[in-house]
């Protein structure tokens, strides 16, 4: 599988749903995620633990790929917006937030990844920029 590949499945998964999250994560993995309430460090104990969560607070949460872009180095830059139901709200399903994360891969995992997001914004002109362009 070749890293575009990789990324590419991982964010194929519903995190909710899919008990194979963490097989795409590789045990040493750290991400570095900037969000709008700061810079955050986590290793794979900690997504772990955030995925555990997830399945918690949502009946669903998924991605929809606007970019998928793969250099020559084992890194692909994903550009995306996750989409959530809620378990208060589960008939409605509502966008979460905007990422782009580069990902290295290393060992067909997700190995050292640079995240930054921003809240959803679901006006039709916001989304439209995240419609699928190329992945």
């Amino acid at each position: 599988m070749t890293p575009k590949e990789v990324v590419k499945r991982f964010y194929s998964l519903d995190f909710v749903k899919d008990n194979n999250v963490l097989e795409y994560i590789h045990k040493d993995c750290i991400l570095h995620w900037n969000s709008s309430k700061g810079y955050m460090c986590s290793n794979y104990k900690m997504i772990e633990e955030r995925i555990a969560t997830l399945k918690k607070a949502f009946h669903s949460f998924t991605y929809k790929l606007s970019h998928l872009l793969e250099d020559n180095n084992n890194t692909v830059t994903a550009r995306y917006t996750i989409y959530v139901t809620s378990i208060e709200n589960p008939q409605e399903e509502e966008v979460l937030a905007h990422f782009i994360t580069i990902w290295e891969i290393k060992d067909q995992q997700l190995y050292k990844g640079y995240e930054i997001s921003q809240l959803g914004d679901d006006t039709p002109e916001n989304l439209q920029a995240f419609s699928e362009i190329n992945v």
